[in-house]
């Protein structure tokens, strides 16, 4: 059972790394850019269920763990909230892209707070445990979980507001999978013992840009200065 999982959460993991760029180069609201967005959604929605129960079995199944293990496994379950909300969160925001008025619906706050706390715990638990890594990249989760908390619980303020949220989410998502990978994937595959710093941020500094990019790109698109 835990291998199947294995397999399918690396096969899945694989198949998000391979499609997250074809919407951002399409385009949008175009129908590779809607196929593509959905196979990225059903990709990390796989992996981050896979990694729910990789996580858990290690945590509460497997014997003889070492703390770098457990380690790994709450840092596991934190890529897999961060993987969820964001995705969950991009899709959302389409479905109510006309609303006009403050959004309550319990399961979008609910996952938001989740995404919140899960980052809060992860920062506590790196903090614990000494290993500055996990305490400083759950962060992501914190800020992404908190605007997105900012976005339902007030009406918007924005004319195509939904497009900003959409985009910064789904790279957000992108953010967690090449992390996932750079941080996991590449070491053994390049025969790393220990992955710096530099290589857990790498991602967030490389897409980071592009979300800043397009926001400012439909900021001007959509909302144009007025001629004097």
């Amino acid at each position: 059972m835990f291998t199947g999982s294995l397999i399918v959460h690396i096969t899945a993991g694989f198949l998000a790394l391979g499609v997250f760029w074809i919407p951002l180069v399409t385009k949008k609201g175009g129908r590779a850019h809607r196929r593509a967005g959905w196979v990225f959604v059903f990709a990390m929605m796989t992996v981050a269920f896979t990694a729910f129960h990789l996580s858990f079995y290690r945590l509460f199944i497997s014997a003889g763990r070492t703390p770098g293990e457990d380690a790994f496994s709450y840092f596991l379950l934190f890529i897999a909230v961060l993987s969820i909300a964001t995705a969950w969160h991009g899709m959302r925001v389409l479905r109510f892209k006309k609303r006009k008025t403050v959004h309550r619906h319990p399961v979008d706050i609910g996952i938001s707070f989740l995404l919140l706390v899960s980052g809060l715990a992860a920062c506590l638990y790196g903090f614990v445990q000494g290993i500055a890594l996990i305490t400083y990249f759950p962060l992501i989760g914190v800020v992404l979980g908190s605007l997105q908390l900012y976005y339902w619980l007030r009406p918007p303020a924005e004319r195509m507001h939904w497009i900003y949220e959409h985009l910064g989410s789904m790279i957000g998502c992108s953010i967690a999978t090449i992390t996932a990978f750079t941080v996991f994937g590449a070491p053994q595959l390049l025969n790393m013992e220990d992955v710096s710093l530099f290589i857990w941020i790498l991602p967030t500094f490389l897409l980071l840009p592009l979300i800043i990019g397009f926001s400012c790109h439909y900021q001007r698109k959509f909302n144009p200065p007025v001629s004097k």
